[in-house]
């Protein structure tokens, strides 16, 4: 069902939310625009500017590693800037409320942790830009680390431990999907009575299954989108209204 209006969208999605027992929340780029932070694909988004590097690139070519960092460099003041907006604190406070046990998020800007989610209960299926970890051996960098040397010597440091690779925590083209994350994921839509896809265009897969998992699994599933997405037909409310202002009534004070 499509919401008519706001108003009416806003009531019904509240008495879903009253109505279920646990709810994952599963969350796109279209949740931190009110962040000041753009979306990938559209028009004037970050990929309009900066062309993501696949990453049998990134792993193969030096070029290709400088330029993925000089890329994360110049974006990392918008994601430094940015704060929870309307719809991450709804979503903490229907957390805090114990309605929420784990948000599964496309997005790598961090806002869901520093809107109140512990950190455990963040499944991140692109990773995190806020940090960066070795691909061999996995030891964890700070970004001010990885700037430093980058600055002094114009190259994509290597890992202090084991002189791997050292690359941002997210997941780039080609890179494998976190299998960790993935299972978490996986086993949160089987076992929630409702879902709600917030501001993904539904689009990128395998992360797009999640709807499809939770409503066979017998879940209601709502979609809060600015555009029309393919699932829509399958969702039992689809609101096509602003984020935060749909989700606004919902954070506590």
């Amino acid at each position: 069902m499509i919401a008519s209006d706001l108003q009416s969208g806003v009531e019904r999605l509240g008495e879903m939310i009253a109505a279920a027992s646990t709810i994952v929340p599963f969350t796109g780029a279209g949740i931190s625009t009110e962040s000041g932070i753009p979306d990938f694909r559209s028009p004037g988004g970050l990929w309009t500017k900066y062309r993501p590097v696949l990453f049998d690139d990134f792993v193969a070519s030096q070029e290709a590693r400088d330029e993925s960092w000089r890329s994360l460099f110049a974006t990392e003041e918008i994601f430094t800037a940015a704060k929870p907006g309307r719809g991450h604190r709804a979503l903490a406070s229907l957390y805090r409320a114990g309605k929420i046990p784990a948000v599964i998020t496309q997005n790598i800007d961090n806002l869901h942790q520093a809107s109140g989610f512990a950190s455990d209960h963040v499944i991140e299926l692109h990773g995190n830009a806020t940090y960066a970890r070795c691909l061999d051996c996995h030891e964890v960098y700070e970004l001010d680390w990885v700037r430093t040397l980058f600055q002094r010597t114009g190259r994509a440091p290597v890992c202090e431990k084991c002189g791997g690779l050292v690359k941002s925590a997210t997941i780039s083209f080609g890179q494998a999907m976190p299998k960790h994350a993935m299972h978490q994921a996986t086993e949160l839509v089987g076992d929630c009575d409702l879902m709600i896809a917030i501001g993904s265009s539904l689009v990128v897969w395998p992360a797009a299954g999640f709807p499809l998992i939770a409503k066979d699994a017998g879940a209601r599933l709502v979609i809060i989108n600015r555009d029309p997405t393919n699932q829509d037909d399958i969702a039992d409310l689809v609101i096509r209204h602003d984020i935060g202002e749909t989700l606004s009534p919902f954070v506590d004070n």
